[in-house]
């Protein structure tokens, strides 16, 4: 048996703006995991998740095409992963074969409301790195992260894809995003392998690594959002209006590139500035989209975190869903966290998530 597990993510800073080709954005993968196991099967091959026992699917294969006996199921992104594992494999001249895969996901909490860990990206992410593994298909990270990204991308149709690199490379990563337009045009242009040997336009991860006297604290407002319309809704709005709309990409720009540096240089005091100042930014956004960013739940959250000597903000595209703050690690939080309590914010105790 193969087993595999990525990590979720949080954003960090750069929100919105990072769905534009070449932007930047902040992401850290967390310690919560979405573990993927394959195994050889005869008969029938099963996706199954303890997640969703009810539809758990089965499927035989009728040359080298899956047929599935239950056509409604949520494995939408599981089997895209599988698609184009399998569209790898045969380019790559490998016999597809029958296998079994369980999927067991941390993401999300214990009665099932999600985190806003990105659960799609960690399955997409493992799905595809145990398929390859039991394909035996030539695999490292860059090529992860391709895969992934396209068989992320063929099923929501937008986004960064930032939290398919957070699940790949973990840790802290500075995030830069592909051009989507091109991606479209070189899938109907390039098979997988060229596509994958392919520099990707715009495209940059850079690891960053943390100031030691930096604490990353998570609260979650028990509020779940819906990534894809939100991002929607603001693309909504830059069509509409386009010059305030440019300032906030050119705003989002500067404040990215001086969080970065105060990473390179170890300076809490740059990054905890940045990170307020992109607060601010998506405030901005929020009025000239209407989209409701940072909600009630997701203010308090911050302005208690400030009140106590941090700096806070939404996470991704908020709506709901996690605020994160930045403290220096001398300071005492215990009060701000007896106070996240009494306002219905649930501390989540989640670790940062390095990989070797």
């Amino acid at each position: 048996m193969i087993s595999v597990k990525a990590p979720g993510k949080l954003y960090i800073a750069g929100e919105y703006a990072v769905v534009e080709t070449g932007l930047p954005a902040i992401i850290v993968a967390l310690n919560q995991f979405v573990k993927v196991s394959v195994s050889k099967a005869e008969k029938f091959g099963s996706i199954v998740s303890k997640q969703y026992q009810e539809n758990s699917i089965y499927w035989t294969r009728e040359n080298d095409r899956m047929v599935f006996d239950d056509r409604d199921n949520p494995f939408h992104y599981i089997l895209s992963a599988i698609k184009i594992t399998e569209e790898y494999a045969k380019k790559l001249n490998k016999p597809l074969g029958l296998y079994h895969l369980k999927i067991n996901s941390e993401l999300d909490s214990a009665d099932g409301k999600k985190y806003g860990l990105g659960s799609s990206a960690a399955v997409t992410v493992a799905t595809i790195n145990a398929l390859c593994q039991f394909y035996k298909l030539p695999i490292d990270k860059d090529k992860l992260f391709k895969l992934a990204a396209i068989a992320h991308f063929e099923i929501q149709g937008n986004g960064s894809l930032g939290d398919i690199a957070a699940s790949v490379y973990g840790g802290w990563i500075a995030y830069h995003s592909f051009d989507r337009d091109w991606l479209k045009l070189a899938r109907k242009n390039y098979d997988l392998p060229k596509l994958l040997s392919e520099k990707w336009p715009s495209l940059n991860i850079e690891i960053l690594t943390p100031p030691e006297n930096m604490k990353l604290m998570i609260g979650w407002t028990g509020s779940p959002a819906s990534t894809s319309q939100l991002v929607d809704k603001v693309a909504l709005a830059k069509a509409k209006e386009g010059m305030d709309y440019q300032q906030f990409l050119n705003d989002s720009k500067n404040c990215l590139q001086s969080m970065i540096e105060g990473f390179k240089k170890g300076s809490l005091a740059v990054i905890t500035k940045q990170l307020s100042e992109n607060r601010r930014i998506l405030d901005n956004l929020s009025k000239l989209s209407g989209v409701a960013i940072e909600t009630a739940n997701l203010k308090k959250l911050c302005d208690i975190a400030v009140n106590h000597g941090g700096a806070a903000k939404s996470s991704g595209a908020g709506g709901g869903d996690c605020g994160i703050v930045l403290i220096d690690k001398a300071k005492q939080t215990e009060k701000l966290v007896e106070e996240w309590v009494q306002n219905q914010i649930e501390p989540l105790n989640f670790n940062v998530h390095t990989l070797s």
